[in-house]
């Protein structure tokens, strides 16, 4: 009779976990996540959905979050790029829901880059590329969201990752194929602004 006591209650706590978790919104998640910068909170104008512009645009974070991008986004179906791209392709992507996983090819090792691109290779909503002016080894964004660390397997990264791949979306439904796939810092303005 304990046992069956003891498996009822685990079944229901198990049950209101699941239920207490599905309620919590992405920024609930985020805010979970020691060091992670909410820029929805804290500067809520910069992300609202974006306008498009043309040309080269000046971001006040680096890597961006969000804000102004170009029209057509960084190709966002699990691409690990090796060489930098342009920032304005990949604010688009991640406008669509995806993560920008940025790192500093100084700072890391080729197996720590290697291990890090297979968190993103291959899974949609997701994109990697090399940053040489970035401040710390990895930086992760989705859109209105920032992690950074000096530590390539550092479990915040995967953390930020799952609550932030796909959810973080400001435009419901919108793709992350058929976009820019080559690499190059100066965007490519292939739709009018």
């Amino acid at each position: 009779f304990a046992v069956v006591i003891l498996v009822a209650v685990g079944i229901i706590g198990f049950a209101g976990w699941k239920v207490y978790e599905s309620a919590l919104t992405v920024s609930d998640r985020v805010d979970q996540i020691d060091g992670t910068q909410n820029f929805r909170e804290s500067s809520p104008d910069l992300v609202k959905a974006g306008t498009h512009q043309s040309g080269p645009i000046k971001y006040e974070q680096n890597p961006p979050v969000a804000g102004k991008h170009n029209g057509d986004w960084q190709n966002c179906m699990g691409e690990v790029y090796d060489a930098p791209i342009a920032s304005e392709h990949a604010v688009h992507s991640m406008e669509h829901g995806a993560v920008w996983v940025v790192y500093n090819p100084a700072k890391l090792s080729k197996e720590q880059v290697d291990a890090l691109a297979a968190k993103v290779r291959g899974k949609e909503y997701s994109l990697m590329s090399p940053m040489e002016n970035l401040d710390v080894a990895v930086s992760v964004q989705a859109w209105g969201y920032q992690l950074k660390t000096n530590n390539p397997a550092d479990q915040r990264i995967d953390d930020f990752i799952k609550a932030t791949r796909k959810n973080a979306s400001v435009e419901a439904g919108a793709t992350c194929s058929g976009g820019i796939t080559e690499t190059g810092t100066t965007p490519r303005d292939l739709q009018p602004a």
